[in-house]
């Protein structure tokens, strides 16, 4: 499958692209965990970026050849789950698959958590 350009023809403002550095800079524990796995194409030769923006979101990890969002949630989104709904729904509807892990799977069974980002890999290979 030919690696698809990242996404194209979309508006960055300057603030949120500054936004996106910053939480590069400031990732949680958690996410460090897990971009450890994912960078330099670590995992199965798959390419991720961090803090991607895509549409008008900053997502957590982006493998654009699947279109796959990985999210690693903390305690903060116990309290906005209305958002993460909707923005899921938004990030659907344009095509892209989000799949989300707590903080604690991330740091308790970091193996099940590659896995699952691998299976999901697999099965959107011929979408």
């Amino acid at each position: 499958m030919p690696v698809k350009n990242i996404v194209i023809g979309q508006s960055v403002s300057s603030e949120m692209y500054a936004r996106s550095k910053e939480l590069r800079r400031e990732m949680t524990p958690a996410e460090k965990i897990l971009w450890k796995e994912l960078r330099t194409n670590k995992l199965n030769g798959l390419h991720f970026r961090r803090q991607q923006i895509v549409d008008r979101f900053i997502v957590d990890f982006y493998c654009h050849q699947h279109e796959l969002i990985v999210e690693v949630d903390g305690g903060i989104h116990d309290f906005q789950k209305e958002y993460d709904a909707e923005r899921e729904a938004y990030l659907n509807e344009r095509g892209f698959k989000i799949i989300r892990f707590r903080n604690e799977e991330v740091e308790n069974d970091l193996q099940s958590v590659l896995k699952k980002i691998l299976s999901e890999c697999k099965a959107r290979e011929n979408t």
